[in-house]
């Protein structure tokens, strides 16, 4: 650096935050040189906020939009003169790290991996996917300079959301554990889950010096093996409707189903298994599904139901004759 460049950098007088880039949280002031003239000034914009360290130690937080005197020990020309010998360095340095006081708002997020949690109702594992947004504001940005920013030149949302993402996904899991929610209760529940879990991570945000606005959950996703989980409960209990529509008992459902399935199959031991394989169906169906009252059906879809088992050959047309006039006759 020149004679020339260093007179006009401790001739600075003017400190602001020129151009702030789309989602910048912090800025420090360093294209221009740190070494200030006394009573240099400091501008700050609406929606901006300014960190002052001297020395190495915060001196000073301005949060108002205004027009500040800045004072140091610099004095222009003297300062320069004393330090020739030593390649024009001042001891006297001062740092200006703005940061954005405005409020931040849709941020994306989403979980990087499955939560993992217990169906309260099915007792098998959920694994689940969450994603949405969230708003904040700076709150405590003396308390984000120290613990987190450390001397960093620049700090943007996205840094921000890696420190956000590693930190929510085991509250969020603890809280899902605990609420109770079946895998079918998710979406039905959505803004309560999103509430309660920008409750649970307020702790978070505090210690990073944050305040969450708000805080959603606009979709959820399931992950292959937990949806197919879900399908075999959803055919089980698909079976079980039509058979109790049609007056059918669902574990003579099963039987039903295991004979048709063993008549395809060659030899003698492939229909004794079919046939007791269908036994044990029925079997844990009937202890592990509680009875329910069913509403009453018209006689129509009765006899619907009961086509459809005749058309996909799980009863006889004898059995099928038979259980329509019973039902004909019940008119």
């Amino acid at each position: 650096m020149s004679l020339k460049d260093t007179l006009i950098n401790q001739m600075r007088s003017v400190i602001q935050w020129d151009d702030p880039r789309e989602h910048e949280l912090f800025h420090c002031f360093t294209d221009r040189g740190d070494e200030l003239k006394n009573a240099s000034k400091l501008i700050l914009q609406p929606g901006q906020g300014c960190i002052f360290t001297y020395e190495g130690k915060v001196e000073a937080v301005f949060e108002e939009e205004g027009l500040y005197e800045i004072k140091t020990s610099n004095v222009p020309f003297l300062t320069t003169v004393r330090k020739f010998m030593n390649a024009f360095e001042s001891e006297h340095k001062t740092g200006f790290w703005f940061y954005r006081k405005a409020d931040i708002l849709n941020i994306r997020w989403g979980t990087r991996i499955p939560i993992t949690y217990n169906d309260p109702v099915y007792s098998f594992p959920v694994n689940l996917r969450c994603f949405g947004n969230y708003s904040l504001r700076i709150t405590q940005a003396v308390n984000f300079f120290k613990n987190i920013l450390a001397g960093q030149k620049e700090y943007y949302v996205e840094d921000l959301q890696e420190v956000f993402l590693s930190r929510i996904t085991q509250p969020i899991s603890n809280y899902l554990a605990n609420a109770k929610f079946s895998y079918a209760e998710i979406d039905s529940n959505i803004e309560k889950i999103a509430a309660d879990a920008q409750e649970k991570t307020k702790t978070v945000f505090d210690e990073l010096g944050f305040d969450v606005l708000d805080f959603r959950i606009e979709g959820t996703s399931f992950d292959d093996e937990t949806n197919e989980r879900i399908n075999e409960i959803s055919d089980v209990q698909a079976e079980a409707h039509a058979a109790k529509l049609a007056g059918v008992d669902f574990a003579e459902l099963q039987k039903l189903k295991a004979l048709r399935d063993a008549a395809k199959n060659e030899g003698t031991a492939g229909a004794g298994m079919g046939i007791f394989a269908g036994m044990e169906m029925g079997k844990t169906a009937t202890s592990e599904t509680p009875p329910k009252e069913q509403p009453k059906t018209d006689l129509r879809t009765q006899l619907k139901e009961l086509k459809e088992l005749f058309e996909d050959d799980l009863i006889t047309e004898d059995e099928y004759e038979q259980k329509r006039k019973q039902l004909l006759s019940d008119l």
